[in-house]
Order: structure tokens, then C-alpha cells, then sequence
């Protein structure tokens, strides 16, 4: 494996070999499969649980890794190309990036969208101009429009709970948050829920309707796994037989990178908070998802988040398994 970084670039025989090899990994370690590998991690957005699961999932493997953070390692970063470097940024992206990936036999990314031009960040600029500097394999540890590492995560805890795939409904649905997000996790878990063969709702408010590409691709993945996909304002109709609600803000399409625009757009929606009405009418057995981290009282309701449906630690748990299978397949361990 030279590259991690979409599931539409793996066959459905390859995710179900990586979701089976993690939960292998889980129940039968192996200690040395990755002896003497080193993971390079370049994060230059923030993160908790993909730094912390990418080491442990080396360490785990007994593999070594490194991480590197403008915030923590470097006087600044400049990407911008054609610049004279007469300011405060001492190091451009240019060196940086194929230096770090020199000093291990893999690299893992993480760059979130610019949030200024959606034909930018739907094009993935920014994220390709930093792989495009490198020989060594790589994984998408989050870019502007996917995070695959929380995508398979997410494939094996629906596997693990039985939630069924073809007949199973997956509700996306839009939730309230004080900020414009970015679209990477709604896109990319739109594009996995539909790559599983469920029936699939993007629950949002009007305004919040994700990109027509991003809703093409994974409607045309459902259709082709047996599955199907649509869009719906009405959030009581929407949740009718849910087995998942995969609960995610994100930015507004109509105002993108307009932040002003975008705040007044969804001031008033603050009743988009996951509580427990709105599984009155879900599957008995439908469980609550989100990426974390999750805004408590925000996003969902405390009753929720802490209650039987919630599934959101066993999820953040297999993020750890899940790259420890990428990184198994990808570093040479025996599969």
C-alpha cells in the first residue's frame, strides 16, 4: 500500500480486509510486526486522538514515531508559492515537507481546508502540493474534503455493533455549533455510509446542503452497493427507522468562507442539538456516532452522548485499530 488516503481508491474486499485485519490486530497482537519502522506525523492542524491513536497504534506495533507541529517544532511555515521569504516564516513547505518524510518510512499528513474557495478545497490544492513532494507512502491523517482514517474507524464500529449495512439507514445529520466547520468528515462519511450499501439521509437546515459533487459521488456508491441516498430538511421524517445518527456541524455551502454570512445563517438553530426525542420514531437499537471532539449540550445533550446509544468512545477506540491495520498492510507486516 502506497497511499491511504480516500476509500473510493480501495476495492469493498480490500476495507473488509482492513476492518477484519484490526479487529485481528485487536485480539491477537503482534508486538513486532513494525520493528524498526518509523511513522513520520506531520500535523499542521490540531488533533487529540489522531496523534495520540497514530502513536499508539506504532507503538503497539513496536514501531516508532515523530511528530512535527508549527505550533510545537517549527518558526513558521510558509506555503505560499513564489514568495520572497524576508518574514517571519524561517521554513518552507517545499523543504519541509520531503525532509520530514526522508526521516521515516511513511508519512502521515493532516491539513484542513483554507475554508476560502470551495473549487480549492474540493480540488484538494493544498493537500496534493505537500504529497506531490514525496516518494515515501502516506496516509490522510485529515485533509480539506476527507479523513479515511475515520472513515474505516467508523466502518468497523457499525461491523461490531451488527448494524446492518444493505437495509440499514444512516442518518448524516446537520448540528448546530458556534463555528463554520469544515466539510471533510460529513463528505467523507456521506461517501462510507453509502459505500456500505445503507439507505442514506443528509439531514440538514436549509442553506447547510453539502456540495452537489460530494452528494453525487456517494449517491451514485449507494446505488451501486445496493443502497440508496437522499436529502432531507424534515428531521422527524428523516429519523424514521434510523439505525445510525452520525451527528456533524458544518460549514454552509451558500456562504463559504464568508464567516460573517454563515454565523447569521445559522443563528436560531440552536435546536439542532441531538437529543433523546429525536429517536422517538429511530430503529429500538439505533446508536448515536460522531467523529469527537463533540460539543456537550451543543452538538448533542448530555443524556445522549453519555447514554446506552451512544457509541462515540468504542468508535474513537477503533480509530487507533483501524490505522494499526493501515499501517500494518503499509509497512510490510504480514497480513
Amino acid at each position: 500500500m502506497k497511499a491511504f488516503n480516500d476509500l473510493g481508491d480501495f476495492s469493498d474486499e480490500e476495507i473488509q480486509a482492513l476492518v477484519s485485519l484490526a479487529s485481528r490486530l485487536d485480539q491477537h497482537p503482534e508486538p513486532d510486526a513494525l520493528k524498526g519502522k518509523v511513522l513520520s506525523l506531520l500535523f499542521l492542524s490540531p488533533s487529540l486522538r489522531t496523534l495520540a491513536s497514530f502513536q499508539a497504534a506504532m507503538t503497539r506495533l513496536g514501531g516508532g514515531s515523530f511528530v512535527i507541529s508549527p505550533d510545537m517544532s517549527i518558526h513558521g511555515l510558509e506555503t505560499r508559492p513564489g514568495i520572497v521569504m524576508d518574514g517571519a516564516a524561517a521554513e518552507h513547505i517545499r523543504e519541509a515537507v520531503p525532509v520530514i518524510a526522508s526521516y521515516g518510512d511513511a508519512i502521515g499528513i493532516r491539513a484542513f481546508a483554507e475554508r476560502k474557495s470551495l473549487e480549492h478545497d474540493m480540488a484538494e490544492v493544498e493537500f496534493k502540493s505537500m504529497t506531490d513532494l514525496i516518494d515515501t507512502p502516506y496516509i490522510n491523517m485529515e485533509s480539506a474534503m476527507g479523513h479515511p482514517c475515520q472513515n474505516l474507524a467508523d466502518w468497523k464500529t457499525m461491523d461490531d455493533f451488527n448494524v446492518p449495512a444493505n437495509g440499514g439507514k444512516f442518518v448524516l445529520s446537520w448540528a448546530y455549533h458556534p463555528k463554520a466547520l469544515p466539510l471533510a468528515v460529513p463528505a467523507s462519511t456521506l461517501y462510507t455510509a453509502a459505500r456500505r450499501g445503507m439507505d442514506v439521509t443528509v439531514l440538514q437546515p436549509e442553506g447547510f446542503e453539502l456540495p452537489e459533487a460530494i452528494v453525487s459521488r456517494s449517491r451514485q456508491a449507494a446505488e451501486a452497493a445496493g443502497g440508496s441516498l437522499r436529502e432531507s430538511y424534515d428531521r422527524t421524517e428523516a429519523l424514521e427507522g434510523a439505525h445510525i445518527v452520525y451527528a456533524k456541524s458544518w460549514s454552509s455551502t451558500q456562504h463559504y468562507g464568508d464567516r460573517l454570512a454563515d454565523q447569521k445563517l445559522r443563528t436560531g438553530l440552536e435546536d439542532w442539538c441531538v437529543d433523546e426525542d429525536w429517536f422517538d420514531n429511530a430503529a429500538e437499537d439505533c446508536r448515536f456516532m460522531h467523529c469527537l471532539p463533540v460539543r456537550r449540550g451543543v452538538v448533542v445533550s448530555e443524556r445522549v452522548l453519555d447514554g446506552p446509544r451512544s457509541i462515540v468512545i468504542h468508535e474513537a477506540r477503533n480509530r487507533m485499530l483501524a490505522q494499526m491495520a493501515v499501517l500494518h498492510q503499509m509497512l510490510g507486516g504480514q497480513s
